[in-house]
């Protein structure tokens, strides 16, 4: 049984940061208290730095589920930005046989297809049967390019949900509705992905209405940065000095921008880019690690780190790990400072160390 000592770290356990070392033994947490003297076969000394529980990214497109121009591998593009758990945000491929396989920790949401302006759920059923309780929600690309005029999809979709004790995850970037009309048709727990978009019938509409109703009604409010692709960075921006921060931070991350958009492109710039924007570390690390976790219904497994829970943890760098992101309407971020991982631990073992 390997027994792993993290030293003179600043921990974040999901919940507050505080001072403290980290003792690991075999798979769970045994002790997380300051001045732990135990001997262990690996010890790391995490002085100025962050020790947090694992990240879960709860918008991810993985190889072999999505599809192949967009799937990226589970391990490479999770471990080495500190992510021990993900959800795949649209599963169209593979099987139950795959997700157990992989050693990142993980749940899919099925596909639902729209088909004159209706909600299609062959894909759906073929995915639920598929993946079995892996599969806990379904998730829409509700775009203009769809051939989707108005919001009788979305309603389909979330009712079929509801029969089935499923969660919703909307695509909202072109949307043909306004982000109310959005909000309105979901439920408490179901989520909104690429909430800051630019474009039409963005969140800034009527003082930000939609995101007030969300908040109100526990609709889930996903980053889904995607890099520069579905985020308005001057939206997000004033999102957050109007006090209406994501719930959830993930990555939208495939194989055209894992490593490669802005940067090294992961879980670790998105966080940056909110710093960069703003938010607080507390902010931030709530929303990459418990209340994500809580997004998919798994607060009980993921996103802490306390004694007895599995050891899935992950150490932060705030140092030069540089970004530089301008979206589609020129606005750019910008910063030669940024969160870096150094070492990750799954289930007890090191998976990454940089």
């Amino acid at each position: 049984m390997a027994k792993i000592l993290i030293k003179n770290g600043r921990v974040w356990d999901g919940e507050s940061f505080f001072f403290a070392d980290v003792l690991t033994n075999d798979r769970l947490i045994e002790k997380i208290t300051p001045n732990i003297t135990d001997s262990a076969d690996y010890i790391f000394d995490a002085k100025g730095k962050i020790v947090s529980a694992g990240l879960v990214d709860i918008h991810v497109h993985l190889k072999g589920l999505a599809s192949p121009i967009f799937g990226v591998g589970a391990e490479i593009s999770s471990f080495p930005f500190g992510v021990t758990a993900v959800n795949d945000a649209g599963s169209t491929r593979g099987d139950r046989a795959l997700l157990d396989y992989l050693s990142v920790k993980n749940t899919v949401f099925v596909c639902a297809g729209i088909k004159q302006n209706h909600a299609n759920f062959e894909a759906a059923e073929t995915g639920l049967a598929k993946y079995g309780d892996k599969a806990i929600g379904i998730k829409v690309y509700f775009d203009k390019s769809e051939n989707v005029c108005d919001i009788i999809p979305i309603k389909e979709i979330c009712a079929f949900a509801k029969n089935k004790n499923l969660k919703v995850m909307v695509h909202c970037t072109l949307s043909p509705t306004t982000m109310v009309d959005i909000v309105n048709a979901l439920s408490e727990g179901d989520i909104l992905t690429h909430v800051f978009h630019g474009g039409d019938n963005s969140c800034l509409d009527n003082n930000f209405e939609a995101l007030k109703i969300a908040k109100d009604k526990g609709v889930i409010l996903d980053l889904g940065l995607a890099g520069n692709v579905h985020t308005d960075f001057l939206n997000f921006k004033k999102s957050i000095e109007a006090g209406f921060l994501p719930d959830v931070i993930s990555t939208d991350i495939t194989c055209k921008s894992a490593f490669i958009r802005g940067g090294r492109y992961g879980m670790t710039m998105c966080m940056s880019i909110a710093k960069h924007l703003g938010m607080s570390d507390e902010e931030i690390f709530k929303r990459v690690t418990s209340l994500a976790a809580k997004a998919l219904d798994k607060g009980s497994e993921w996103g802490y780190l306390k004694v007895g829970r599995t050891a899935d943890l992950a150490v932060f760098d705030y140092t030069n790990e540089p970004f530089d992101l301008t979206d589609k309407a020129g606005n750019q971020v910008k910063n030669n400072l940024g969160y870096k991982c150094i070492l990750t631990v799954s289930d007890g073992q090191i998976i990454y160390k940089n």
